[in-house]
């Protein structure tokens, strides 16, 4: 494994004295050089659908910082869209959807099959990184979870409780599962075509997977990951994929195994300490640094950073935030996190 790259060293399950780094939302609002990119493409989802500017966002960090992986500038709603919702996105608010709440209104979703005809500039956009990225750098490409997707499709909005599909769920299970059972169909071809491109490690993003509980967590989180990962992995023997289960607490212990992942990353609430113990056994870590330190800085994020390095020492760890970075982080404190990380 010695020419390889080092993330993809980690994912593999080596230990290695200097975990590779990388950040959730490292493209983002945090930098100027986002911001004036962003303006440029006029609107969030313009940028996204814009494969040279997505592309010239997802670099933007690579430049600036020399992280050892860069992931793909996209969003986790592309596929709801794909799928023929309506989406839009609120200024301040965040995103707005046309909702999915009765049979009539999922009759109306397109095939799977139907997707890449939307989704075509970005695998574009994974084409241009393929070509563009530093040799030793490793392109992450993501979707989001079928159950966190849902839940924006069915509520329309963000919601603090993911109340509206826990409803759906409990109310109309037959048109709860059928939902998820397309957006897991289109996941997998979705991640499949970023692999053709050239994604040589894919996410799967649960945002909210914290919020079911008990043989739910296992039915609408970890069965469509494990069903994700499971085809991908049939369809590109080899293809790494981390998985975010977000908030899943003890449910984190076995979810590597249970679903395949090569790798789980962890949110902030995880003690790292616990996490060697209980997660790191069973193979690759991510995480889990709070986002919050990118923004305060100081003795605190340097002595939190170590903390965090010498807990996952013993085995294989990606270093990264348990959060993405917040739009009022500052660029240097992201800088420090990584002199800290690489040199100790």
């Amino acid at each position: 494994m010695a020419g390889q790259k080092k993330l993809l060293r980690a994912l593999a399950g080596e230990k290695q004295d200097v975990p590779p780094i990388w950040m959730m939302r490292q493209a983002g609002r945090y930098l100027p050089e986002y911001r004036a990119t962003r303006a440029e493409a006029g609107d969030f989802l313009s940028l996204c659908y814009n494969s040279d500017l997505a592309a010239e966002v997802t670099l933007q960090p690579i430049r600036r910082y020399g992280f050892d992986a860069a992931i793909l500038f996209a969003d986790i709603l592309l596929i709801p869209q794909a799928l023929g919702t309506d989406l839009w996105f609120v200024t301040g608010e965040g995103p707005r959807l046309s909702t999915i709440t009765t049979e009539a209104d999922f009759a109306k979703l397109g095939p799977a099959s139907d997707i890449h005809e939307t989704l075509n500039p970005i695998y574009e956009t994974i084409r241009i990184l393929s070509r563009e990225l530093p040799s030793e750098t490793t392109l992450i490409g993501f979707a989001g979870a079928p159950w966190t997707v849902a839940t924006y499709m069915i509520a329309g909005r963000g919601t603090p409780d993911q109340g509206p599909a826990h409803a759906l769920r409990e109310e109309n299970t037959a048109l709860f599962e059928a939902l998820l059972a397309r957006i897991t169909e289109a996941t997998i071809d979705y991640l499949s075509k970023q692999i053709e491109a050239g994604a040589e490690v894919v996410k799967i993003f649960d945002s909210w997977a914290g919020s079911l509980k008990g043989e739910a967590f296992q039915k609408y989180a970890l069965e469509p990951c494990r069903q994700i990962t499971a085809a991908l992995k049939e369809r590109h023997p080899g293809i790494p994929v981390i998985g975010f289960p977000r908030e899943a607490g003890e449910k984190y212990v076995g979810f590597a195994k249970a679903t395949g992942v090569d790798c789980v990353a962890l949110d902030n609430a995880v003690d790292p300490a616990w996490a060697a113990a209980n997660l790191q056994v069973d193979g690759c870590v991510q995480g889990n640094l709070a986002s919050r330190h990118m923004v305060t800085g100081g003795q605190e994020l340097v002595d939190e950073t170590r903390r965090i390095v010498e807990a996952f020492r013993n085995g294989p760890h990606i270093f990264n935030l348990g959060h993405g970075i917040t739009p009022d982080a500052n660029p240097d404190n992201v800088q420090l996190m990584i002199d800290t990380v690489r040199n100790g």
